[in-house]
């Protein structure tokens, strides 16, 4: 066979597999329908729950079974979705309506993950099996085949209410995702009846019924007004807050009790949130706090905070609002697949498609049960013909060679070669016009169908055949009578499973925090060698000043309303709040520098301590490893940046030594190779902090400045050198950028 090569651009084709990769991914993974609100994954799960009979009324099946059997047919996507997937469909912290009913460790609210699918059972909730899959033998939804095309699938469910604003969604795609809020099911169904009974209903005439989201857990909506637009445009931010009571605690002391939790909290966030009420405490934000605990249960949240005496409860309230997760946000974006394609739909627009929807399979499912009742109605009608001449057609029976003879005389009459006992029977036998079903059911017929009470029973059956095909011919013909089916199904699903709404809708003031001043002490900035911070009381650190100064690498004087500066090897400058740094005990432990700054990874030359706005009272040397120097004013670096570059450096220098300037009289420099070089304070320029500065000593090939000291009048400069000691007061005072001498010892 001759070779066919195809030269295309790599670009084009680049481009289109990547589109293919991202539709199949947003159509056929991440994104629910708007049909039936269901992920692939989900209707898979659900459907094959229903194939292998896991109804709400028998035995639970170990999840392995369900997943691996979803696996298996329809889901080719590893087993940790499915399950992930099924688990998501029992949790009622998540889902408005839970879809599965779970046996076994499902998880819980507060983040804890399911047991593994081997240990936990599963089936079909009894409003999934009615209102998601009851209509599924009656040709109402396409079937398509599974992925190697062994087996069919329903390519959407039957649901019989808007199911995707009632448990909601979320989903990633590939450059959209989905975020839909749970809605209350008896809301949703009026909404439902109210758009039938007025299609060209808006969108706020529709919020008289869907106040706005219901969440599993409850809550506090309180941007009511925003609402309408969000439902108009299908995108928008929802506030919620958890639900807090105040009780009366011991001792005259207040409880403030959190018994709803916003949605978005569900999970981890729980202890996040803990973790952040506690924090408020030790960074010294609030000193209200006496204790927390977390007494969550199966009956629901519960989590306690004990405020002292004289606490200002409702300031309490607000800083939770505004530091923590109990007001949070839910991102709205109403996305779904409608027609095919992914849409962000209005609430209107998702009411639409779901009634649009209902009534296909409305007619779907009538069409198919007016033909098996028409199907009814022929063998119906030819059994009662046939027992009105019951003798006639036992004559042709017992007169037949054999059943096809038998059934030719039935249908078309003829009476060639059967034996009757009179000329009458033969002239009324080839009178007879059955159709072939009525044949076949009357060769079929057992002899007690001849019982007078069966014949009556026949009667009636054909009474209600008859009934049935005008009541589905009506639905069919006149879309009122085919609405008011829906609309009573409808309700039917109201009336058993709509439960009362839980979260509460209103406009509420956003939360005023006043944040009090704290008062301005001394205190003492502590950071070990490897890197955690923490600050004393100046009394603490009196009584252990040897221990404070041997243990820790920093020891600072400084306000606890100052900022502690942190210079870098890289020439950068970090600032910490001194009130975001831990203040406690001599012995806690305190935090790493890197939780409480943007400092990551570099190496500290220095910190200096300085109070709020002073920063210009103080001016700074800089030494770098080359042996560049410079003094910049400090008022350089008093900026809002928590992160701000302190000096310009050359390719492959880097900061050694950073001081606050105050009476330094000398400064010693050290190189690597033992040259030390003193002189003057006085000699060194200042310059802006974005200037390199000057060379303070000339270095020979790979030598490098290794150390940094300075003298004081008056006070001897002993320092340790080769394990030997040195005094910095007995060298040579020479000039800026000399070569230095070498220190022998």
């Amino acid at each position: 066979m001759e070779e066919k090569i195809i030269k295309t651009e790599y670009s084009e084709v680049m481009q289109k597999s990547y589109i293919d990769y991202a539709m199949s991914v947003i159509i056929a993974r991440a994104l629910p329908d708007a049909r039936d609100g269901l992920k692939p994954v989900q209707r898979r799960v659900l459907y094959d729950m229903h194939e292998l009979g896991i109804r709400y009324d028998r035995p639970y099946r170990k999840s392995a079974r369900i997943v691996g059997d979803t696996m298996g047919k329809y889901h080719p996507h590893g087993d940790s979705s499915i399950y992930e997937a099924l688990v998501v469909m029992t949790q009622e912290f998540k889902k408005g309506l839970p879809l599965i009913d779970g046996h076994g460790n499902f998880g819980n609210i507060e983040g804890d993950g399911a047991a593994a699918m081997r240990y936990t059972e599963a089936r079909l909730t009894k409003v999934t099996q009615e209102s998601f899959l009851s209509d599924l033998d009656k040709d109402v939804v396409d079937f398509v085949p599974n992925f190697d095309e062994t087996e069919k699938e329903p390519s959407v469910l039957p649901v019989k209410f808007p199911n995707l604003l009632v448990n909601g969604s979320e989903g990633i795609a590939v450059g959209m995702a989905t975020s839909i809020p749970p809605h209350n099911l008896g809301e949703v169904a009026n909404a439902v009846k109210a758009y039938m009974q007025d299609e060209s209903i808006t969108t706020k005439e529709l919020m008289k019924y869907v106040k706005g989201p219901d969440f599993p857990t409850g809550g506090i909506v309180i941007n009511k007004d925003d609402l309408l637009d969000i439902y108009e445009t299908g995108t928008g931010k929802i506030k919620v807050r958890g639900k807090v009571d105040i009780e009366k605690g011991k001792a005259g002391k207040t409880n403030v009790v959190i018994s709803q939790i916003p949605y978005p909290m569900i999970g981890a966030n729980i202890s996040k949130f803990l973790m952040d009420v506690a924090a408020l405490s030790e960074t010294k934000k609030t000193q209200d706090i006496v204790d927390i605990s977390n007494q969550s249960s199966k009956e629901g949240i519960r989590i306690v905070i004990e405020l002292k005496k004289d606490a200002d409860v409702d300031n309490f309230i607000n800083m939770l609002y505004k530091k923590t997760r109990l007001e949070d946000t839910f991102g709205v974006n109403m996305l779904a697949i409608a027609d095919g394609r992914p849409e962000v739909m209005s609430l209107r627009q998702i009411i639409k498609h779901n009634v649009d929807f209902q009534f296909q399979v409305a007619k779907r499912k009538y069409t198919t049960l007016l033909a098996k009742e028409r199907e009814r109605k022929e063998i119906q009608e030819g059994l009662i013909k046939a027992c009105n001449v019951i003798d006639l057609v036992i004559e042709i029976l017992r007169g037949s060679k054999d059943r096809a003879m038998a059934k030719d005389c039935l249908m078309n009459g003829k009476v060639d070669g059967i034996k009757f006992r009179s000329k009458e029977s033969k002239i009324m036998a080839a009178q007879l016009m059955f159709t072939e079903k009525q044949a076949n059911a009357i060769l079929e017929m057992r002899l007690y169908k001849l019982i007078g009470l069966e014949l009556e029973a026949l009667i009636n059956e054909h009474e209600e055949t008859m009934a049935n095909i005008y009541r589905y011919e009506d639905i069919l013909e006149r879309r009122d009578s085919m609405a008011q089916v829906i609309i009573n199904e409808l309700d039917e699903i109201r009336k058993n499973y709509a439960h009362p709404r839980k979260t509460v809708i209103e406009n509420a003031a956003e939360a005023v925090y006043v944040e009090k001043k704290a008062e301005e002490m001394e205190v003492v900035f502590l950071m070990d060698r490897f890197g955690y911070a923490r600050t004393i009381d100046t009394a603490a650190y009196e009584r252990n000043k040897e221990a404070a100064e041997a243990e820790n690498k920093y020891v600072l004087s400084c306000k606890n309303t100052g900022r502690i500066c942190i210079f870098t090897n890289t020439g950068q400058l970090h600032t910490v709040k001194v009130m975001d740094i831990p203040f406690g005990k001599f012995r806690d432990k305190g935090v790493p520098i890197d939780n409480i700054s943007n400092f990551n990874g570099e190496k500290e030359i220095v910190i200096a301590a300085a109070s709020q706005m002073s920063l210009n009272l103080y001016r700074m040397i800089f030494v770098t490893k080359l042996a560049m120097m410079k003094v910049v004013d400090g008022g350089e670096f008093d900026v809002a940046k928590r992160t701000v570059a302190a000096t310009k450096l050359s390719d492959e220098d880097e900061v050694v030594s950073v001081v606050v300037l105050n009476d330094q009289k000398q400064i010693v420099l050290q190189t690597q190779e033992g040259y030390f070089l003193k002189f003057a304070v006085e000699e060194i320029p200042e310059k802006k902090k974005n200037a390199i500065g000057v060379r303070g000593m000339k270095l020979s090939g790979s030598d490098h400045i290794e150390n940094v000291y300075y003298t004081r009048s008056g006070v001897e400069t002993i320092i340790e050198y080769k394990e030997k000691t040195l005094d910095l007061n007995k060298l040579k005072t020479a000039k800026r950028d000399g070569k230095g001498t070498k220190v022998r010892v």
